[in-house]
């Protein structure tokens, strides 16, 4: 789709959408099949919208609910200032970060950006999610609403909040803490170590929980000789980035099936007629920091350029729930510079008489995300979808993997990153930073972000300076940087923002590229196997030496050892306890240095580096110290030595969950935590399954929504989908009319704003 064709789709669909507001109220019919997935069928975008906010707010109303209190920065009203968000992040906190971010101008700046088509699927989701809260009220709420005196009807604006909160997850969201922390030296605000500490941890997990890996053929690899796409996004199980499955169709304009994240009315990942896509999180850097040369004579003054500047400040006010259930307004006071706001993260990016931060976080001016996916989700072909990333730059953190029906596969690195090339850096980087953080010269306006012409907006690289290929065998991504989407094609020479090559890559990426090797024609079931067969891709580089080791290891291990025996080298639910013991000892083995027989070679990073050197004396005793350490970690879990995997790591209601650590190479990644005597509770990792592939008749596509349709334990649906993965059963998932009237569980209803009742259902 050239620029000028997005333009008069969005045109035309502007003017459809003035036609129909005099055509009378919004209407749409759901179509429900197997776990609850609704298809959702209408006239225009606010009708869909419509249908989208009343089925979503039927399976997870109290969840966006509670999202929306978030993102108004209203949880110390409601709940208290000492609670904690689903993120472990303290009410008060996230409240002044979002009343900070979602500031009244930004927010209706941002609605105001949207094209009609976007805004009346907004309208159109708020309307339905209405519709839904009144019906629900009278039914009955559920037992996740509480008292459900923190429910309202929502508005478009609520909406928007949500989206922004999502936009900055690769930025200022991972530094809350440290803005709403930031004061001079005299007053700094007293947060506990715990809140930072906890921050830090979200940082270091925020790839982890919402990493993905993706895998998508072209036609010379493909047995079928169209695409196949592997859609395996690593999200939340819980909270505001817990995926939801649906179709969105608008005859004769939109066909579309995948998931999308709360409160969004376009699918993120799926597939329509022409084509497949999916997302992984990106390695590009999304924020710059600036550090500041703060004025001698005043810590709330910097120096640009040799001049003195007053840092701006803002007044935030949160009401507070006391203990006597009286609310109270408390202030704090946010800073910023021409950059951005000023950052305080003790021990780490201080705020002293010399020097502060502030933070520029290139998505914050980002208003094309929602245009972008609705652009995505009515491509009708992979050059087109290709141009519209690269027209629009509405991506915001995420790499983009996608195939047509005639068998191109391609990868994009294109999202939202600041223009800071390497000559920039070179002039502008701040000699005393370590880490991976970029700390530019705050002191020189010459190290603003560059601008391109060309770019989508000011301050970022434009498309063609990101990476991008397009090939007919396959391209792939595990969350590494672009460098190894196709070995046989490296991608190189982009700025260190963007991309990193030469650098070791992860274990599930190098595990993909191994089950993807040679010129074997590929399948569907080539691709399922590489999540479903839960291989641990670590055990191949290192047990055989760990069971060497143990063949004289000290007796005071020989459990561990024993373990490690019996183990199948998975992450399944019948595989044993020397999982947890491997796991343990990896971990502890990799972040010490001299621990490899083959060190990493960046000629050869498919296959380095390999081999644990038993045979050195240093490296039995860190061995034997870990077994060691691991044996009193797995004893004080409260885990028998003869439990399973299954027993193990379980989801909320107690259903067996198969994965494990995205750090062992484990494909069908799982990130859980200890939840009592022997338990493992998983509170991210596979989440929207999707595998497609295209024919004479379309595509054709199996996957679950791993963690199921409705967060309501009570729901028919909260579980359905969880039970079927435990014991990988992916289902068909319908797309054409025929397939969606032939599911044995289809029932239909219409909704309409003409109506004021219940919704008008039928089964057939």
């Amino acid at each position: 789709m050239t620029r000028l064709g997005l333009a008069a789709v969005l045109i035309a669909s502007g003017l459809a959408a003035q036609a129909r507001e005099a055509a009378g109220e919004a209407s749409a019919q759901i179509r429900r099949t197997s776990f609850g997935v609704p298809h959702i069928l209408a006239e225009n975008e606010r009708g869909l919208g419509y249908g989208i906010g009343y089925a979503y707010a039927q399976d997870n109303l109290c969840l966006l609910a509670n999202e929306v209190v978030t993102v108004n920065g209203e949880r110390s009203r409601y709940f208290g200032a000492q609670g904690r968000t689903v993120e472990q992040r303290a009410n008060l906190d996230s409240d002044f970060f979002f009343a900070w971010l979602n500031a009244d101008s930004a927010v209706k700046g941002f609605l105001e950006a949207q094209p009609a088509p976007v805004r009346d699927l907004l309208e159109g989701y708020v309307q339905g999610y209405n519709r839904a809260l009144v019906e629900r009220r009278a039914q009955g709420l559920p037992a996740e609403c509480g008292q459900g005196d923190w429910l309202r009807p929502i508005s478009s604006l609520d909406l928007v909040k949500l989206t922004r909160r999502l936009l900055v997850e690769g930025g200022v969201g991972q530094f809350a803490e440290a803005l709403v922390a930031a004061a001079p030296p005299e007053r700094a605000a007293r947060l506990g170590k715990e809140d930072f500490s906890l921050a830090l941890g979200r940082q270091a997990q925020f790839a982890m929980a919402r990493g993905s890996n993706a895998v998508a053929v072209g036609a010379r690899r493909s047995a079928n000789g169209g695409g196949l796409l592997l859609a395996n996004p690593h999200f939340p199980w819980v909270g505001g980035l817990r995926f939801y499955q649906m179709q969105l169709t608008i005859p004769g304009q939109l066909d579309v099936m995948g998931a999308a994240l709360p409160g969004l009315p376009v699918v993120n990942i799926g597939f329509n007629r022409h084509l497949a896509w999916t997302h992984t999180v990106d390695t590009s850097k999304h924020f710059t920091l600036y550090r500041l040369q703060l004025d001698p004579k005043d810590p709330t003054r910097y120096l640009l350029d040799g001049k003195s500047l007053p840092l701006s400040r803002q007044t935030l006010s949160v009401a507070v729930k006391g203990e006597d259930g009286q609310l109270q307004q408390v202030e704090r006071q946010v800073y910023a510079s021409t950059f951005g706001p000023v950052v305080r993260w003790p021990g780490r990016l201080d705020w002293d008489n010399r020097f502060a931060y502030s933070l520029r976080d290139a998505n914050l001016d980002n208003t094309r995300v929602l245009q972008q996916w609705y652009a995505i989700n009515h491509a009708d072909s992979l050059d087109g979808l290709k141009r519209t990333v690269a027209q629009l730059q509405g991506i915001p953190w995420v790499n983009t993997l996608a195939v047509d029906a005639g068998g191109q596969a391609a990868y994009l690195n294109q999202s939202v990153v600041p223009h800071v090339d390497q000559e920039l850096l070179a002039r502008c980087s701040d000699p005393s930073a370590a880490g991976p953080l970029v700390v530019l010269d705050g002191s020189r306006s010459a190290c603003q972000w560059k601008t391109d012409a060309q770019a989508a907006q000011p301050g970022i690289f434009p498309a063609r300076l990101l990476p991008s290929l397009v090939r007919e065998d396959f391209v792939q991504n595990s969350n590494d940087p672009a460098w190894m989407a196709n070995p046989a094609q490296p991608l190189t020479g982009f700025s260190p923002l963007v991309s990193l090559e030469g650098q070791p890559l992860g274990l599930r990426s190098r595990f993909a590229l191994q089950r993807l090797q040679g010129n074997g024609k590929l399948t569907l079931e080539d691709l399922q196997r590489m999540v479903l067969d839960d291989e641990v891709y670590a055990a191949s580089l290192v047990l055989p030496d760990l069971l060497a080791w143990c063949k004289t290891a000290p007796a005071d291990v020989q459990a561990v050892c024993a373990s490690l025996a019996a183990w199948d080298g998975k992450a399944d639910l019948a595989s044993g306890i020397g999982l947890l013991h491997f796991a343990n000892i990896f971990d502890a083995l990799v972040a010490q240095s001299n621990i490899w027989r083959v060190a990493f070679d960046p000629v050869d990073p498919q296959h380095t580096p390999r081999g644990l050197a038993v045979e050195q004396a240093a490296v039995r005793q860190r061995v034997h110290e870990a077994a060691l350490a691991s044996l009193e970690r797995v004893g004080k879990a409260g885990i028998a030595s003869d439990s399973r995997w299954g027993q193990v790591q379980q989801s909320t209601d107690g259903t067996p969950v198969p994965g494990g650590p995205q750090e062992l190479g484990v494909y069908n990644a799982m990130y859980s935590v200890p939840d009592g005597a022997g338990k493992r509770l998983v509170v991210s990792g596979t989440s929207y399954l999707q595998l497609v592939s295209f024919n004479e008749q379309g595509p054709q596509a199996f996957g679950l929504l791993a963690f199921s349709q409705s967060s309501e334990a009570e729901s028919a649906h909260a579980n359905d989908q969880t039970r079927a993965f435990a014991v990988k059963q992916l289902a068909p998932i319908p797309f054409t009319e025929a397939q969606i009237k032939a599911d044995p569980q289809y029932r239909r209803y219409v909704i309409s704003e003409a109506d004021k009742g219940m919704a008008v259902g039928t089964t057939r």
